[in-house]
Parts: structure tokens; C-alpha cells; sequence
């Protein structure tokens, strides 16, 4: 069973529909959309401040959300991908956004809608970034923004609706 606990007298809030894997941990102040995915071993850790995730949004295996105490919050928008692995700490992250494996979201960076952070990038404190294709360390822009960015983000974040379905769906599960 999930890890789903009150911190300082404020519990987690989750909207409908949603998934949350038996080894995932959501502490404190974490208020999630409609339809999300919360993955094995992922952590959200709403304890030094707010972390607030929009609807379809899947944290993947290992990724960790949470903040600067008094300093930053985590705000996620909708249709966004956070990969396995990846960090988000006190980041704002648009709509339609694919943030790859390992890629680390440093401190009030702002994540515009329609981007793409590469797998392994590290995205600067108090970045402010454009719409494109995001790489490297520090994260530079490799790809200008384009319609078609975007509908790649939202694409991989509609794969993970299916995917949740599959593990909603208790006749589907069986433990061996």
C-alpha cells in the first residue's frame, strides 16, 4: 500500500481516477488533478511547502518532487511527463511537457507549455526557458519550439493514461 500521509495537519488531496503504485510516497501538502499516475518508488514530498500537479500527469518510477522550505514551489501543469528518475525541485512545469529520465528541474526554473527537457539535462535555478527541445548540463536549447513538440509531450503523456487503466483494472492485476 502507497505511502499517503499527513504532515503539520495538511494530508495530500487527489483528484479522480487516479493511480498511485504500493510503493510510491505522497507526504504533506500535494494536491494532484483527475486521471494522474504516480509510479513504484516515486516520491512526492509536500513537507517544506506546496507541490500541485494538474490532470493526466504521470511521475514515473523514482522521480522525486518537492521544494525549498519557504522559498519555491512544484507546480505541474497538465498532459506533463516526468520520467524515471527525474527531480523536479521547486520548478513550474507548463502544459504538455515531457521532462526525460534523470532530467533535473532546479529551484523556480519555469518550464513554458509545449517543451521537451532531454533525458539527463539539468535545468538551472531561475531559469525562465522558451517552448522547444531542452539538453545537456546546463540545459540548452538544441530545438526551437514547434506544434509538433508539443504534440510529442502530449503523446507520451496519453500513452501513461493507458497504461494507469491497465493497472486500475483489477482483473488485469494478479499477484503471483
Amino acid at each position: 500500500m502507497a505511502i499517503i500521509r499527513e504532515l503539520n495537519g495538511i494530508a495530500p488531496k487527489m483528484g479522480k481516477n487516479c493511480f498511485i503504485a504500493e510503493n510510491a510516497a505522497i507526504i504533506g501538502d500535494v494536491t494532484m488533478g483527475d486521471d494522474c499516475s504516480i509510479w513504484y518508488s516515486a516520491v512526492l514530498r509536500g513537507d517544506v511547502n506546496t507541490i500541485k500537479i494538474g490532470d493526466r500527469v504521470n511521475i514515473q518510477d523514482g522521480a522525486v518532487l518537492h521544494t525549498l522550505y519557504q522559498r519555491s514551489i512544484c507546480e505541474i501543469g497538465n498532459d506533463v511527463s516526468v520520467g524515471h528518475n527525474a527531480i523536479i525541485h521547486g520548478a513550474k512545469v507548463g502544459n504538455n511537457v515531457l521532462v526525460g529520465m534523470g532530467a533535473i528541474l532546479m529551484d523556480n526554473a519555469v518550464i513554458p507549455d509545449n517543451t521537451i527537457i532531454a533525458a539527463g539535462a539539468v535545468v538551472l535555478s531561475n531559469s525562465v526557458l522558451e517552448p522547444g527541445v531542452y539538453a545537456g548540463i546546463p540545459a540548452k536549447k538544441v530545438k526551437e519550439g514547434s506544434e509538433e513538440i508539443g504534440k510529442a509531450a502530449h503523446k507520451n503523456a496519453q500513452g501513461y493514461m493507458m497504461y494507469k487503466e491497465w493497472f486500475l483494472d483489477e482483473n488485469s492485476y494478479k499477484e503471483l
